[in-house]
C-alpha cells in the first residue's frame, strides 16, 4: 500500500514560512538536496493544494529544461514534472500542468483508493489546508520534518491549533552539516485526549 508522506521544512518553533510566505531562512545543502531527490525518485504522486500546485506549475516545468539551473535542480525538476500531480481544489481553478488530476475535497474513500493504487508513495509539500484535513482524518502515514536551527517567532505554523493532538513515533533522525535535522515520524494510535 502506498503511504502518504508529508515533507515539510520547518523552524524549531513550528513555522513553515514567514508571515508573508518568506522562505529566505532555509538552509539548503547537498544533504538536503539528496534527501529531496531520493524522496521524489521513490514517489508515485504529489498531492498539493491549489496554491502550491500553481506555484510548482509556474516553476518546475521551466526549471527542468533551463540550462542556467544547476544540474541537481534540473534533475529534481524533471522528476517532479514527470510525477502524477493530485491537486485538491474545490473551485477547480487549477493551473495547467501535465499529469494533473483534481480532487474536489479530501474524501476518505478517495484517499483510500489512492493509497491502494500502484506506484510509489504520495508526497505532500506545502499545502497546509490539505495536510490539516488529512491529519484530522488520520490519513497521513509519515511526517518528514526538515527542522531548521532557528526560531522564526512568527509566521505560518504547520498546524493552526484547531487539530486534535497526534502522538508520533520516531522513525529516524539525521543531522546535516548545515544544522538541519531530518526527523521522520509516523503517527501512533495512543494519542491522548485533551479535555
Amino acid at each position: 500500500m502506498r503511504k502518504i508522506v508529508v515533507s515539510m521544512w520547518i523552524s524549531l518553533d513550528g513555522y513553515v514560512a514567514g508571515p508573508r510566505d518568506e522562505m529566505d531562512w532555509l538552509l539548503i545543502d547537498e544533504q538536503v538536496q539528496r534527501y529531496e531527490q531520493d524522496l521524489v525518485e521513490n514517489a508515485g504522486s504529489l498531492m498539493l493544494g491549489r496554491i502550491t500546485h500553481a506555484d510548482f506549475a509556474g516553476y518546475w516545468p521551466q526549471a527542468a529544461g533551463n540550462p542556467d539551473e544547476p544540474d541537481e535542480v534540473r534533475r529534481y525538476a524533471r522528476r517532479v514534472d514527470d510525477l502524477e500531480k493530485i491537486v485538491v481544489s474545490a473551485s477547480g481553478n487549477t493551473a495547467p500542468w501535465r499529469n494533473t488530476r483534481r480532487l474536489e475535497r479530501i474524501d476518505p474513500g478517495e484517499i483510500g483508493e489512492i493509497k491502494r493504487g500502484s506506484g510509489g508513495n504520495v508526497v505532500i509539500y506545502g499545502s497546509l489546508g490539505v495536510i490539516r484535513s488529512l491529519v484530522d482524518l488520520r490519513l497521513v502515514d509519515e511526517f518528514h520534518l526538515l527542522v531548521h536551527p532557528l526560531f522564526l517567532c512568527r509566521g505560518k505554523a504547520l498546524f493552526d491549533g484547531n487539530q486534535p493532538p497526534v502522538r508520533l513515533g520516531l522513525l529516524s533522525a539525521e543531522p546535516f552539516a548545515s544544522g538541519v535535522v531530518l526527523m521522520k515520524y509516523r503517527p501512533i494510535d495512543d494519542t491522548p485526549t485533551v479535555s
